[in-house]
């Protein structure tokens, strides 16, 4: 079973090097990078770290503008956290009828609402750079009725650290290997990877001891 998931890693790096080329050169990749960013933070199944790091590949061998793939990536990340907000926001009551019912749906809501506003803004910008976890802090904070001024700075914040990081990636993988994409991609990625999972054990060792409402209640929603 391993090695034919190996195998299926390696034909979709393979057929992603292929396209590498193409994208680079494409007037519409930073509006690519707007869109899946944008998706991203609605649907967390979208490769948006993967694109914005294509883009800043691209800028780094001198195929697109480093500043146009930042700012594009940070408005799609933006305003895909607004819109899951609004979601979490709009749909509450359904939410809380469905996912949070009953007494013990009513307490992990209570606690999420609890973590967000203790834990601060540092909880979205952390949660920017944990897949699936940007959602599930974006449309909890609406769910909750988090401030949406003190929401909007916070996430404005974590997508222009988000954007900048991972445009920047892309950037110094493309000029370290100018004439090979796929090497240049892959370093970037792999740092990337690195990071997120560096993160990722912080993140749980500080807060190990913590209640497990909160995460339990996240991951609910994400899923």
């Amino acid at each position: 079973m391993s090695g034919v998931l190996g195998f299926a890693v390696i034909d979709w790096f393979r057929h992603l090097f292929d396209s590498l080329n193409g994208y680079s050169t494409s007037p519409w990749l930073p509006l690519l990078v707007f869109v899946i960013a944008f998706a991203d933070s609605v649907i967390p199944i979208v490769p948006s770290e993967t694109m914005v790091i294509i883009g800043g590949v691209a800028a780094g061998q001198g195929d697109q503008q480093l500043a146009v793939v930042i700012a594009t990536a940070f408005a799609g990340a933006f305003l895909g956290d607004n819109a899951a907000y609004q979601l979490g926001s709009s749909a509450s009551g359904l939410l809380q009828r469905t996912l949070f019912r009953g007494p013990k749906g009513a307490k992990r809501l209570e606690t999420a609402a609890k973590h967000i506003r203790k834990r601060g803004g540092m909880l979205l910008v952390t949660a920017r750079f944990i897949p699936g976890g940007r959602t599930a802090v974006t449309v909890s904070s609406g769910i909750t009725h988090q401030p949406r001024p003190w929401f909007s700075s916070w996430v404005a914040l974590a997508a222009a650290i988000w954007a900048v990081y991972a445009s920047m990636l892309g950037y110094v993988g493309g000029r370290t290997f100018q004439d090979n994409h796929a090497k240049a991609f892959l370093f970037a990625f792999v740092v990337a990877v690195s990071a997120t999972g560096l993160i990722e054990l912080v993140r749980w060792l500080r807060h190990r001891h913590d209640p497990p409402e909160l995460e339990s209640g996240v991951s609910e929603q994400s899923g």
